[in-house]
């Protein structure tokens, strides 16, 4: 198994070994021209992104500046919409699901280092999968751990900074994230309420 397989497979790898660095490299690229477009050539943009992402499906937008640090292991749904100065670092795979929110300034980490500073101090790094399901509501500046599973429906508050899963159809928030309730009927409800007003 080569390194950069042992990447996707969340295990101990090297970054600076089999072709690593140049798909760094190409990421970089393609990020640099998307992040400089002006705005209105989104047609160009649009296409980057197709380059760039392992997938984007059908009206999904992504604000730049976006950064990454290999784009293909990252699959997003239909109808996304990331603000601003969304950063992943894509070491292993990350999914976005359908219909999904992300507000500005949001991290998705999906990389990691040993703890001990001697063994950090080896180069070696590992990963762990990220999926985000369909319909989440994720707040600015949240920061997204390797290794989680934010389920459908959740609600992530704003600045929480989540080190383990998310159940569909609840609230976390903090640092570190704790579950505060679920979403029921009564939160429909009111959403209703204020739109015929």
């Amino acid at each position: 198994m080569n390194h950069r397989e042992r990447m996707l497979a969340g295990l101990p790898y090297l970054a600076n070994q089999d072709g690593l660095n140049e798909s760094r490299m190409s990421a970089q690229e393609l990020l640099y021209t998307y992040n400089n477009l002006p705005p209105q050539r989104w047609e160009e943009q649009r296409g980057l992104l197709e380059q760039l992402l392992g997938g984007i499906g059908e009206n999904s937008t992504i604000l730049p500046p976006l950064r990454c640090d290999y784009g293909k292991h990252i699959v997003v749904g239909r109808d996304v919409f990331t603000n601003y100065n969304l950063t992943i670092l894509d070491v292993c795979p990350v999914t976005i699901g359908d219909r999904t929110l992300i507000g500005p300034n949001v991290s998705i980490y999906a990389a990691g280092h040993p703890i001990a500073p001697e063994d950090r101090a080896t180069g070696w790094e590992f990963g762990a999968e990220v999926h985000i399901g369909k319909d989440v509501w994720i707040g600015g500046s949240c920061v997204i751990l390797a290794g989680v599973t934010i389920g459908d429906g959740a609600v992530v508050g704003a600045g929480s900074v989540v080190t383990r899963d998310v159940p569909p159809n609840s609230i976390a928030v903090g640092n570190p994230a704790r579950v505060l309730r679920e979403i029921t009927q009564a939160d429909r409800e009111h959403w209703k309420n204020e739109m015929v007003k």
